[in-house]
């Protein structure tokens, strides 16, 4: 019983990660259609500049320039690349964004070299007990900032004017532009809140407790592992970005213990598969992921 609750918190843990990471997915195709698979070099992107910066800034200092240079690169790339190309489908800006993608990690591998650094000092590798159960901080952290996170942003989709502007389009982008709402503003600022998000779940993915690796390719594999998080959840819903994301860190840490490792990570995509057969739209869409 006490291994299976461990699990359960671990998994939760890992899944709050994939959780930011998801809804950087949807936040992205809510606003533009487009389905994001720059996503995994936005969060190698923000790795790297916490260990470039991280001996002269200090960690606290380095996670915070990762942060906003994964947002910023996000917000570049809306900038100068996709609404440059604003008349192409979704398909052609999705293709595009692979193209991005390889250029960016293919760069950032070359630049790390055979070091693989860990990202996250102030809580990584401290394991505790409580009540027989060993639970890791970097799962707990992840959790705590994952909860704050998306509490904040849940208020402001609900309540601010870039998240009604962000409905609006979501829902009809003609009506809203005739009713006065900047497509392009809206559209850039999902792009730079998801950047920040891929930012923030770096910290936690390069660590010897989620991945027990450091910075590295496989750093950009685990970060897509989100995209079936995202489309488990519904690509059109934020509450289901959240959902799909705790589903797929409970289903990984539980298949790896109970069934094998190497099968955890096929787990996740046979729960997709499943869950799209029996809903096309996801377990809170409203439109078809088959679609994308």
């Amino acid at each position: 019983m006490n291994t299976f609750l461990q699990l359960v918190v671990n998994g939760l843990g890992k899944g709050a990660v994939f959780a930011l990471l998801a809804l950087g997915f949807v936040i992205i195709f809510k606003a533009t259609e487009v389905v994001n698979f720059a996503h995994g070099s936005l969060v190698l992107f923000g790795g790297y500049l916490v260990v470039v910066t991280r001996e002269s800034l200090g960690w606290a200092g380095a996670s915070l320039v990762g942060i906003v240079s994964a947002g910023l690169l996000a917000l570049l790339l809306e900038r100068f690349l996709l609404s440059r190309s604003r008349h192409a489908d979704a398909n052609s800006l999705a293709l595009l964004t692979i193209g991005v993608d390889v250029i960016i990690t293919e760069e950032i591998v070359r630049r790390l070299g055979v070091t693989l650094p860990f990202l996250g000092d102030a809580w990584d590798a401290q394991p505790f007990q409580i009540g027989g159960i060993t639970l890791f901080r970097t799962h707990l952290v992840a959790l705590l900032v994952a909860a704050v996170l998306i509490t904040a942003f849940t208020l402001a989709f609900k309540y601010s004017n870039w998240g009604v502007a962000m409905r609006a389009q979501a829902e009809n982008r003609e009506a809203a532009a005739l009713m006065g709402i900047r497509s392009s503003r809206v559209t850039a600022t999902a792009w730079l809140v998801a950047g920040v998000l891929a930012g923030v779940a770096v910290l936690f993915i390069a660590t010897q407790d989620f991945s027990g690796a450091g910075l590295s390719r496989g750093t950009h594999s685990i970060a897509l592992a989100a995209f079936p998080a995202a489309i488990l959840g519904g690509l059109d819903s934020t509450a289901g970005a959240v959902v799909g994301g705790l589903v797929v860190g409970l289903v990984e840490a539980l298949s790896a213990q109970y069934v094998s490792f190497d099968f955890s990570k096929s787990a996740v995509f046979l729960v997709m598969l499943v869950v799209l057969v029996v809903r096309p739209s996801g377990l809170f869409g409203t439109r078809e992921s088959t679609r994308v």
